[in-house]
């Protein structure tokens, strides 16, 4: 890093050209642990994020001190009881500690770090209250990447009227993107799709059981869904559809903001 800023000095290499070449940088190896991408959100806008299955306590205190120091943040998905109920106490002084326990997140950040408003609109819907762990999953990623979150939970196809008035609230946001999360028939993303001019990502989910069961009837219904403008994750995808979500919002906040008079 510090050679290509140096160049920049000299006016060897452009601005542009040094971003670029820094956009490159920052993988580091923790011990034999982990490889952590800590140049992730500068060059792409995405954070890294720590997948806690399969990590003990230990391992996961371990990446996130790591990441807190050096990107000033660690997210940690898909964390148990036990990692949220022992990891403070491994944690270093001095940072910040958010357990969002129906999302299975837990965010360590240093004392001055501050998510900066990027100004992206993400809408989501979720048909039923098993699927709001998903939701909320997505939902604390886009928070995380700097957008605003509007929710409407339990609207699901089996009473489409409750579908109606938050759907209306959100296009009067004028969200820039829909995420729409549903198990079992997993009807409700192509409902929204046909009646909605927004970007819809689908999250099917693994409630349902018996034939097509664990989210599997509601991927394929997704991803058989004759509603153009919708887009379909993995069964269970909240971060990728909070992630990706994040992108396509704030992308078009970015022009937004430029098309605003001066």
């Amino acid at each position: 890093m510090r050679e290509i800023l140096e160049k920049v000095a000299r006016v060897e290499i452009s601005v542009d050209e040094a971003e670029r070449l820094l956009k490159i940088f920052a993988i580091e190896e923790i011990d034999n642990l982990a490889r952590i991408d800590v140049g992730r959100e500068f060059r792409k806008g995405v954070p890294e994020i720590i997948f806690a299955e399969g990590k003990t306590v230990e391992e996961l205190a371990k990446l996130a001190a790591k990441m807190v120091n050096e990107a000033g943040r660690a997210i940690i998905s898909r964390a148990s009881k036990e990692h949220m109920e022992r990891l403070a106490d491994l944690i270093p002084e001095g940072v910040r500690l958010q357990v969002h326990d129906k999302a299975r997140i837990i965010i360590i950040k240093r004392g001055d770090f501050r998510v900066d408003d990027a100004g992206g609109r993400v809408g989501i819907l979720a048909a039923g209250t098993a699927d709001v762990p998903v939701a909320e999953e997505a939902k604390v990623i886009a928070e995380e990447m700097g957008c605003q979150v509007l929710t409407a939970y339990d609207v699901g196809v089996a009473g489409i009227h409750r579908l109606l008035t938050p759907l209306k609230d959100m296009i009067a946001w004028d969200v820039d993107v829909l995420i729409v999360v549903a198990g079992r028939e997993g009807a409700l993303p192509s409902v929204v799709a046909g009646m909605v001019d927004i970007p819809v990502i689908a999250v099917p989910t693994s409630s349902g059981y018996g034939l097509g069961g664990k989210g599997l009837s509601a991927l394929m219904a997704m991803l058989q869904s004759c509603s153009l403008g919708l887009a379909v994750v993995n069964i269970d995808g909240g971060v990728p559809a909070g992630a990706v979500a994040s992108i396509i919002a704030n992308r078009i906040a970015k022009y937004r903001k430029k098309d605003q008079p001066q």
